[in-house]
């Protein structure tokens, strides 16, 4: 099916001798839906837009905050007549998703490693407190960095596969500098002879070692007696056996990892290092998590949003908390490359990400990703109820740089009734001046007689006062379900030149008189 990006979803008020409309093309540059408590920004113009994609076949994926969003998009759904498409990942549901399996197939072990890594990476630095700082510190990021690649590296060569409890495993069990120092004290003659239980980062270092050792017998099989003395009194042996299997260089990379770096960490930094990553490990390894994610083949997969299928993960925040944040982010994460990754001449399907209290799913991804989805066709949709709230979420140093840049990127703002001075403040500043008429009344006397007149002068003002925002329709019965907002658009011209408009929503959408 071919599908054009210039397909009008509705029409701009504007004037009549200069129609405009707001296109899929203009959908797929990002919109960010702007609105106070109450003021019918999901049920105003989040449910016009949510319907209006679905009507026009559109996949996409939900996040979810509220418990009841899933109910409205069902809801959605029906009324679109996409009540098949819908897709529901819920705790002991019907659909799986292991997102380790998805990010490991059709990759060779280099590329599955990098995967990985920067999935958890991702979601380990966005549920991190930005507001402490160390997420800038670039020592806390490349040392997380190291772990992540050599913990999966060592699983992949001791078990041929990765998985969330080999995983946190190896981690919680690779010895610290003190236990280091303690090995080298003689035990006393009580605790001779005890056999000593061999831990998870023991064992995958032993078998890792014994595939690599099997590989070097086989090596020095075909060398004469003189080529292995040669090789061994130069000390080129491990660099010959490097470069003829690429699994014996890696093992000394790790080896040489945990046994030169990592373990001669202080202990006080390796438990901020260990800690990062095994609690986000434990919660994944919690039910209902664990078999929704991690341990269950995949019959579900951000791809099928190419079909047109809507996935919506049904654990909000305000039930599941962080887990239900982290596994969110996680699975968005990977949504977005995989929509990134397609070819849009073989399937141009618009796809939608939508995000209701979207400061929950921000990651440090995000900027860049937005500002490539038009090319993918992704229709990028945020709601909040003010900036602060993405300040508080993008902390850490430069954060309100991080917030400017990322709303930069989303080309369409929808403002609703508002009582947040920051949010306003942007909107007027956004929508900025324009000329208008000043009035003023003149008065005097000349050869004894009092004479009155009226100047006209030009001012710039801005178009929308910060104030005024907080005047707009909230919709509700006694508004008659009525909600306006003021949207302003990046790069189009509406009436006499103008970049914004008033427009009211119905929160009854679709209704004979929407």
């Amino acid at each position: 099916m071919i599908y054009n990006i210039d397909t009008p979803l509705f029409q701009i008020p504007s004037t009549p001798e200069n129609p405009v409309s707001w296109t899929v093309r203009n959908a797929v540059e990002g919109t960010q839906i702007f609105g106070g408590i109450g003021s019918g920004k999901s049920s105003g113009s989040g449910r016009y837009l949510a319907i209006k994609f679905l009507q026009e076949g559109f996949g996409g994926l939900v996040l979810t905050v509220k418990p009841d969003e899933r109910a409205m998009w069902e809801e959605y759904c029906r009324l679109a007549g996409r009540t098949n498409d819908l897709i529901i990942i819920e705790p002991n549901g019907k659909y799986h998703f292991n997102f380790i399996d998805y990010e490991s197939t059709g990759n060779d072990s280099k590329s599955a490693t990098e995967n990985i890594v920067q999935v958890l990476k991702t979601v380990i630095r966005a549920s991190e407190t930005k507001s402490s700082g160390k997420s800038d510190d670039p020592f806390w990021e490349n040392a997380l960095d190291m772990l992540l690649f050599n913990v999966i590296d060592l699983c992949k060569l001791a078990f041929r596969k990765v998985s969330i409890e080999s995983l946190f495993e190896i981690v919680q069990s690779i010895p610290k500098l003190s236990e280091t120092q303690s090995e080298r004290t003689p035990s006393k003659p009580s605790e001779r002879g005890t056999a000593k239980k061999v831990s998870a980062f023991e064992l995958a270092m032993n078998l890792a070692k014994k595939r690599v050792e099997e590989l070097v017998q086989d090596f020095v099989k075909g060398l004469s007696d003189d080529d292995i003395e040669y090789l061994n009194l130069s000390g080129m042996i491990e660099k010959k056996i490097g470069e003829k299997f690429p699994e014996a260089r890696l093992y000394y990379q790790v080896e040489s990892f945990f046994t030169d770096n990592y373990r001669q960490l202080s202990d006080k930094t390796r438990s901020i290092i260990d800690f990062s990553f095994s609690a986000f490990l434990f919660r994944l390894l919690r039910e209902p998590v664990y078999s929704t994610f991690c341990s269950k083949e995949s019959n579900v997969t951000p791809d099928d949003c190419l079909t047109g299928k809507i996935i919506l993960i049904d654990l909000p925040v305000k039930l599941y908390n962080k887990v239900g944040q982290d596994c969110q982010v996680m699975f968005k994460y990977i949504w977005q490359r995989a929509m990134e990754r397609r070819d849009i001449n073989a399937n141009g399907r618009p796809v939608f990400l939508w995000s209701d209290e979207a400061q929950n799913f921000l990651h440090e991804y995000d900027a860049t990703y937005q500002a490539t989805a038009r090319s993918s066709r992704i229709a990028t949709v945020y709601i909040s109820q003010n900036l602060p709230n993405y300040n508080a979420n993008m902390g850490g140093s430069h954060g309100e740089y991080r917030v400017k840049s990322f709303l930069g990127t989303l080309s369409t703002k929808i403002f609703h009734a508002n009582a947040d001075f920051d949010t306003n403040s942007y909107a007027s500043q956004l929508i900025g001046d324009g000329l208008f008429d000043k009035y003023s009344a003149n008065r005097g006397i000349s050869s004894g007689k009092s004479n009155t007149g009226t100047s006209v002068d030009q001012v710039f003002e801005r178009h929308i006062r910060p104030e005024d925002f907080a005047l707009l329709s909230t919709g509700g019965p006694k508004n008659k379900l009525k909600s306006s907002a003021i949207l302003h658009f990046q790069g189009m011209k509406i009436g006499e030149g103008q970049t914004f408009t008033l427009m009211n929503f119905n929160q009854n959408y679709p209704s004979s008189n929407s």
